[in-house]
């Protein structure tokens, strides 16, 4: 598509000027033709809002109560290509199930583009959608939250307790995440994780149990990921008509994404694995089910008030493990596990990954899998990745 009416001799703000925000202006100058463009990287109250007819906003900025002036890069891209979008939301696995699902399909031949909170900001790819791409969307809560139009196809992995700094309650969070599927269609496919709650869509449901997947043969570690296997399975299957050995031989050769439970070297017959990514309790319990011989784990970030209560019933459970636990959050779980001697608390990722130098045998490993965001320490999961990597030595 090359052009995009909807702005045309209208007054715009962009609302953040991040990596989306200066997307958005690249797709501006180059797809619409605006009577003016402005850039705001300020309070909501401090914008003039009847000087624009439309405000597109970052997704990182908080706001729970738009009115139809404002708007998103996720919105103008379901506006013109939702039959297009295969839409990836939930907790956690989001990205490899993104990822997997754009591999099985271009795998099979298919014209695929991999975009969203994974890959690049949607608008970037404005001109490539033709009428045969598939567009797999990776949907974060916030780019889903105030959008009024849904993917044709949809994947709601799982539901936890995560950004309660942003939203405030686990009603508000799981509200943004259902967008996914609120405005579907009757034509449309929604599949659907066994632990998220009933949605409000005209879509066709399929349910998920992740108890009940089959164990595909994969080069990265968990059930976790034959769970994230099983969404891609029955969407390039069900969906798509991709024959099933195909999307099993591409599943099998899949070679997973950094930083998640990602095997990063051995150094002195200690091997050690970045699971960076984890953001909450349930991530680290199944990250230590599902790594072979981990004996030391490392755990703690941002304290984003989210219950550990999971966590401290398994860690009080498992005396196998040494638990090195770092920041605020790890500081608040070391207060009320039962102090066992392999329960560590050191202030730093610096200070851990020392420590779990001397205490981690000959022939086991160390796994990084914090249970915590970044924010505060690092940029974002990344870089904390990457510095685990650079202090471990590798």
């Amino acid at each position: 598509m090359e052009k995009y009416e909807k702005f045309d001799n209208k007054r715009i703000l962009i609302w953040g000027y991040g990596r989306e925000g200066k997307s958005t202006e690249k797709f501006l100058k180059k797809h619409c033709s605006p009577e003016s463009v402005e850039v705001f990287e300020g309070k909501r109250e401090d914008i003039d809002e009847d000087r624009y007819d439309w405000i597109i906003k970052s997704p990182g900025i908080p706001m729970l109560d738009p009115d139809s002036r404002y708007t998103s890069q996720t919105q103008i891209f379901l506006e013109c290509f939702r039959n297009n979008t295969v839409g990836v939301t939930g907790t956690k696995g989001k990205s490899t199930t993104s990822a997997l699902l754009h591999h099985v399909l271009t795998s099979a031949g298919r014209d695929t583009v991999l975009l969203g909170n994974i890959g690049e900001p949607c608008l970037d790819y404005f001109k490539e959608i033709r009428e045969d791409t598939v567009a797999v969307f990776e949907m974060s809560c916030h780019q889903l939250s105030n959008v009024t139009i849904s993917p044709h196809i949809g994947a709601f992995l799982n539901l936890y307790e995560e950004h309660l700094d942003y939203y405030g309650t686990p009603e508000r969070y799981f509200a943004a995440k259902a967008n996914i599927a609120k405005f579907m269609e009757e034509d449309d496919k929604l599949y659907v994780g066994g632990n998220v709650p009933d949605l409000p869509t005209m879509a066709a449901i399929h349910r998920i149990d992740f108890n009940s997947v089959p164990n595909y043969q994969m080069r990265i570690f968990g059930h976790h990921n034959s769970y994230n296997a099983h969404f891609v399975f029955r969407i390039a299957s069900e969906v798509f008509g991709i024959d099933e050995d195909v999307i099993k031989d591409a599943i099998a050769d899949f070679t997973g994404l950094d930083h998640r439970l990602q095997h990063i070297g051995c150094i002195d017959g200690v091997d050690y694995y970045d699971d960076s990514i984890s953001t909450i309790p349930g991530a680290t319990i199944e990250a230590l089910r599902s790594v072979p011989r981990v004996r030391t784990v490392l755990i703690g970030g941002m304290d984003r008030g989210i219950s550990y209560d999971e966590l401290i019933v398994y860690i009080n459970k498992h005396p196998e493990f040494n638990y090195i636990l770092m920041y605020d959050s790890g500081k608040r779980i070391y207060d009320v596990v039962d102090h066992l001697k392999n329960c560590i608390y050191r202030s730093t990722l610096e200070e851990a990954v020392s420590e779990a130098r001397k205490i981690t045998p000959f022939g086991f490993g160390v796994l990084l899998s914090p249970a915590a965001a970044s924010y505060g320490y690092f940029k974002n999961f990344e870089e904390r990745g990457d510095a685990f990597r650079k202090l471990c030595g590798l």
